[in-house]
């Protein structure tokens, strides 16, 4: 069956009535969680032709789906010479093609015409926080020629014109990847699933699931619902009911701040339009609604309140920026995102029927559309790509102790990034003076007359004279044989 796109209004993306499940119901595919992976699954396979009943326990995109700052790039969170190194070159090559095919899932969906007031920008800028000139340059050819990505790689100067700040280095530059406004997305996303047909029901929590047979069951409060397939992508929200599965996810909760409007000057110290990200994961930010500033940087493996964090961005901002002083945070969001050990998505068929996707990580935008449509064309097509996915296993993520020892290699990596990030503008500082100095010497030399001097042109230098002889000494015989006088 031909894929159709739609088009949703601004009162669908967001602006009704939540329904929740009261009846019992029969559909081909029940999706649990209504976030970015379920909502996707859900849009295409109702594209697809399959009847679709959503299960959201909440409300749609409550969490860390309804809260990020939409940027949408290839890759994973594994970074790709480690994925090569798990898979081989092949398959890693392949994995980041789907990647790609994720991103422009987003694209093709995330338009003023489909939905309206989202406001795609072009350009993705990741900074090194060290000088890393070196490594840089074999990242960008496997790139190019190994994964046929488009990057451009920057010199310190360019990022430095651009960012003003001495903390970061190069960059490495993606023209294709883009950012969209999160919250509008996922809205939008739902909508125009509902406009192909799938039923999406909210405050709606699964009890029990009974996965055995051919017709699945699934138990909610106030109603039952039977389903040929059953795809989980609650993250690390789904419960009882597969308590066992959520467990293999490491729940890291992300904050963000956005500041008040900080007026044209900001466009002077932060002249990227598009979204900036740092090598070692720790910042993430653009400028969005003209002048504010949207800066995405603490994070913990416990739950809080986002409100406790806007020092921190607002500490953040000022260290990085310091030229914009201390701006005021004038709204603060957050999510957990449920990361697995390996650090790829769980993606796959768990056994007949009953399907997973989630554990994106930080890169959910492209992964988790990647996924829904995988998983959706698995079920009515056949499509068996999702093997790809099965070098990485369900891991258990340690429970209450996992959850310590995360918060620790968070804290000991954030220090190490800032011990070498200082290390590294040292050795700047030590480059920059020791070349000054140079200069100073070798003005010095000229304005003295003692520097080397070069014999003006045309004038051959005179040669030098013979040495004298000690007395007493006996001349040597001159060529014609002839005796000294």
């Amino acid at each position: 069956m031909s894929e159709t796109f739609t088009s949703v209004s601004e009162e669908e993306a967001g602006c009704r009535d939540r329904e929740r499940l009261s009846f019992d119901l029969d559909a081909d595919i029940c999706v649990i969680g209504a976030g970015l992976a379920g909502l996707t699954v859900a849009l295409e396979a109702s594209r697809l032709g399959a009847s679709v009943a959503v299960l959201e326990g909440r409300q749609i995109g409550w969490d860390a789906s309804g809260n990020q700052l939409g940027t949408v790039m290839p890759g994973f969170a594994l970074p790709l010479n480690e994925l090569i190194e798990r898979i081989g070159f092949e398959d890693a090559r392949e994995l980041w093609t789907l990647s790609k095919e994720g991103a422009e899932f987003v694209r093709a969906n995330a338009t003023e015409e489909n939905m309206p007031g989202i406001g795609p920008t072009d350009g993705v800028l990741e900074v090194s926080n060290v000088d890393a000139g070196d490594r840089l340059i074999s990242r960008l050819q496997m790139l190019n020629e190994d994964f046929d990505t488009e990057v451009e790689g920057w010199q310190v100067d360019r990022v430095r014109e651009l960012l003003k700040t001495d903390r970061y280095f190069h960059g490495v530059y993606y023209p294709k990847a883009f950012q969209v406004d999160g919250r509008r997305y996922v809205h939008g996303l739902a909508a125009l699933a509902r406009r192909a047909g799938a039923r999406i029901f909210e405050d709606t929590p699964v009890v029990s699931i009974d996965h055995s047979g051919i017709r699945k069951r699934i138990v909610t409060p106030s109603a039952r619902l039977r389903a040929t397939h059953i795809v989980l992508a609650g993250n690390i929200h789904l419960g009882a009911p597969l308590r066992r599965l959520s467990e293999t996810l490491l729940p890291v909760w992300r904050y963000a701040g956005i500041t008040a409007p900080l007026g044209e000057g900001v466009h002077e110290i932060v002249a990227f339009k598009g979204s900036v990200m740092d090598s070692d994961g720790i910042d993430h930010f653009r400028v969005v609604d003209g002048d504010r500033l949207m800066w995405e940087s603490p994070e913990t493996t416990w739950a809080a309140r986002p409100q406790r964090f806007a020092g921190a961005v607002r500490r953040r901002i000022r260290t990085i920026f310091p030229a914009l002083g201390n701006v005021e945070v004038s709204e603060t969001f957050g999510g957990a995102t449920g990361q697995t050990v390996h650090g790829m998505p769980q993606i796959g068929q768990l056994r007949k029927g009953l399907w997973v996707v989630s554990g994106f990580g930080r890169q959910g935008m492209n992964t988790s559309a990647m996924a829904g449509q995988m998983i959706a064309r698995s079920i009515l097509w056949g499509d068996d790509r999702w093997k790809l996915f099965s070098p990485f296993e369900l891991v258990w993520a340690g429970g209450a102790t996992g959850r310590v020892a995360g918060q620790l290699v968070g804290i000991w990596g954030r220090a190490s990034s800032a011990a070498a990030g200082s290390l590294a503008r040292y050795r700047e500082r030590a480059r920059v003076k020791d070349r000054e100095r140079e200069a100073r010497l070798a003005e010095a030399n000229r304005a003295a007359g003692t520097g080397p001097r070069r014999p003006p042109s045309g004038v051959r230098p005179r040669p030098a004279p013979p040495p004298k002889q000690a007395a007493g000494a006996v001349e040597p015989a001159s060529h014609d044989g002839a005796a000294s006088q």
